[in-house]
């Protein structure tokens, strides 16, 4: 059902991005998958680095923050199959903001309508949008999703 929803949109998953400390990218809990935060990867690199408001844009900062959920979702996918699950709950986003940058709901919305581009009904989820220091290999943006899966 997913699978073929993500054709229909273009969107192919990539290869689950290598963890960069001490962690797994996804556990199931019950009927729950939490995913680690995931970072922009694409191909194994950060396509930009900085802080959203200074060295990144916060147009730029929406699509790694797309980018991001998308690493998120590949990373349900590996651990239970796309196609299992029922709904999206909740998304965390990170965002490295510059002191005066205050648009973190409008980057984090490049997960959150990508999340509901793929999921529909099923993508209405609760979110957080954070804006933090600095983020890990000084990454713009970190996209965490928790789903319930089919029973």
């Amino acid at each position: 059902m997913w699978t073929e929803r993500l054709q229909e949109l273009g969107i192919e998953l990539p290869p689950v991005a290598a963890p960069v400390a001490a962690y797994v990218p996804a556990v199931q809990v019950g009927d729950q998958v939490w995913t680690s935060g995931q970072l922009p990867f694409v191909g194994g690199v950060l396509p930009a680095t900085g802080k959203v408001g200074a060295e990144v844009s916060g147009e730029d900062a929406y699509g790694y923050a797309r980018q991001a959920a998308l690493n998120a979702i590949a990373a349900v996918d590996a651990r239970v199959g796309v196609d299992n699950v029922a709904r999206v709950l909740k998304i965390v986003g990170f965002v490295a903001s510059d002191p005066g940058f205050t648009g973190q709901p409008a980057v984090i919305n490049g997960a959150s309508e990508l999340i509901q581009d793929i999921f529909g009904e099923a993508g209405a989820h609760a979110r957080s949008a954070v804006g933090v220091a600095v983020l890990p290999m000084d990454a713009p943006v970190e996209v965490e999703l928790v789903v319930e899966l089919k029973r």
